[in-house]
């Protein structure tokens, strides 16, 4: 199997060569064997790993929601039902987080619109509601 250096991993998976060391530090990806000079070898797997990571992200988990799921990928006794619970988890926290930003959202325009846009800042309607 081939092994890739930092760069090439960094590339192949599209991430930056910081995050593949920040993913190694938080143990999201396995240390890579090193050459002599020092070079970290990496295997191919490491790239579909960061992959991995990175859709997961995209649909919301965090780090350590990531680190479960690898944890129950290498489970013997982890089903899919498992995996199934997670992701209905997610939805559900999704699901909240939408409806506190939808709530955010609407006091926001209600301040916007109590306010006329003119005046000094000392009057400004947003900030008098932020000091109350």
């Amino acid at each position: 199997m081939k092994k890739l250096k930092i760069g090439e991993v960094a590339k192949k998976a599209d991430v930056g060569v910081e995050t593949i060391r920040f993913y190694e530090r938080k143990g999201l990806i396995p240390c890579p064997s090193r050459l002599q000079s020092g070079y970290r070898q990496y295997s191919e797997d490491t790239v579909t790993r960061i992959q991995f990571i990175k859709n997961a992200k995209e649909l919301g988990f965090s780090l350590k929601e990531i680190s479960e799921l690898f944890a129950l990928r290498v489970k013997s006794k982890a089903k899919c039902g498992d995996i199934k619970k997670k992701a209905e988890a997610k939805i559900t926290d999704i699901d909240e987080r939408i409806k506190t930003l939808q709530r955010m959202k609407n006091a926001l325009k209600k301040l916007v619109s109590q306010c006329i846009g003119e005046g000094p800042i000392g009057d400004c309607p947003i900030l008098e509601n932020f000091n109350a």
